[in-house]
């Protein structure tokens, strides 16, 4: 990460094949810092964005941000001074692209007895 960008949420990564890569950086509201390589783009979101989320595949959901390249580059740098881009719309985006339904993890808050 870039020295400049603090990371306090910590850093995850979700990869995304490289062909997809140019078409959801034009098409997500905001991008925080995307690094990429010859076949993977590699999006940095907070630490912690695969919960309750199911990342649908060819994406790959990479914890503490390792990529398995070490040739990767910075290609986007945010527009403001935060390294990540929002999972919620990224989720969405790779959902759309890969033809895939949200699977969203059901919320059941405990009834008044079990608290």
């Amino acid at each position: 990460m870039p020295a400049e960008l603090p990371a306090s949420l910590g850093c995850d990564a979700v990869g995304i094949p490289a062909r997809h890569g140019a078409r959801m950086l034009t098409r997500l509201p905001h991008a925080g810092c995307v690094f990429s390589d010859t076949d993977w783009w590699w999006w940095i979101v907070p630490e912690g964005s695969d919960l309750e989320l199911a990342w649908p595949l060819p994406s790959y959901y990479s914890r503490g941000a390792r990529v398995p390249t070490a040739s990767t580059r910075l290609i986007h740098w945010p527009e403001d001074a935060s390294p990540y881009t929002p999972p919620i719309p990224l989720y969405l985006m790779v959902c759309q692209i890969t033809g895939t339904a949200p699977a969203w993890s059901r919320y059941e808050p405990r009834s008044a007895q079990e608290v």
